[in-house]
């Protein structure tokens, strides 16, 4: 009897399996694509500023077919903004969220002497990330301590020390302006460098300066 009870569960199971597979198959068609289930894990409601779709009937499987660039997208594009887009330029003198603006002209140095360090004196955490800053982007021109050059301030010369007259003295909103717009033969490291990163470097400058 087990048998029996076994071998029919086995073939309801094999009818089941084999009525799906078929009503699977009957719905592949591009007519009768079936059904997307929660759609809206898939194409964002908000507007996305990445992307714009200008085809309202973008993801109307009735008027548009499986060549059809936009396939599977759907209509995203802001109709207020100029051209649909979706991202716009900043207003005017707008701050992007997390960074700090520095609006100093790069020939104006007597302005940057001026500009506060946004870091307490005394961290010893600021002054730490500054040496190993330091270390990766600067000892290769001006050494290790800030007085010797190193190997490439030994190829072009006029690596000035950081304890010369000239330099020792030197507030650090000066030396991040430096860092930032460069000088002389030194490139600027805006680019290569946050406003941040930029500034801890600064921090341990002034502490070379004091050799």
């Amino acid at each position: 009897m087990r048998d029996i009870h076994m071998n029919l569960l086995k073939s309801i199971k094999s009818a089941v399996v084999l009525a799906l597979g078929v009503a699977m198959v009957s719905c592949a068609g591009v007519d009768n694509p079936g059904l997307e289930y929660a759609p809206n894990m898939y194409h964002s409601v908000a507007y996305e500023p990445l992307k714009q779709i200008t085809d309202e009937n973008a993801g109307d499987w009735v008027q548009m077919d499986q060549e059809n660039s936009n396939y599977g997208e759907y209509y995203s594009s802001n109709p207020l903004n100029p051209n649909r887009m979706n991202m716009r330029t900043p207003p005017a003198n707008t701050i992007a969220r997390g960074k700090s603006p520095y609006r100093v002209a790069k020939d104006d140095l007597d302005s940057a002497a001026n500009v506060i360090s946004p870091y307490p004196e005394g961290n010893e955490a600021i002054l730490k990330d500054g040496k190993v800053l330091y270390e990766k982007f600067c000892d290769h021109c001006h050494g290790k301590d800030g007085i010797t050059p190193g190997k490439v301030g030994d190829v072009f010369l006029g690596v000035p020390a950081y304890n010369s007259a000239a330099i020792k003295d030197k507030p650090e909103g000066h030396v991040f302006h430096v860092i930032t717009h460069g000088k002389g033969r030194m490139g600027a490291h805006a680019s290569q460098l946050s406003v941040d990163e930029r500034w801890r470097i600064a921090r341990y400058v002034q502490k070379l300066q004091k050799q």
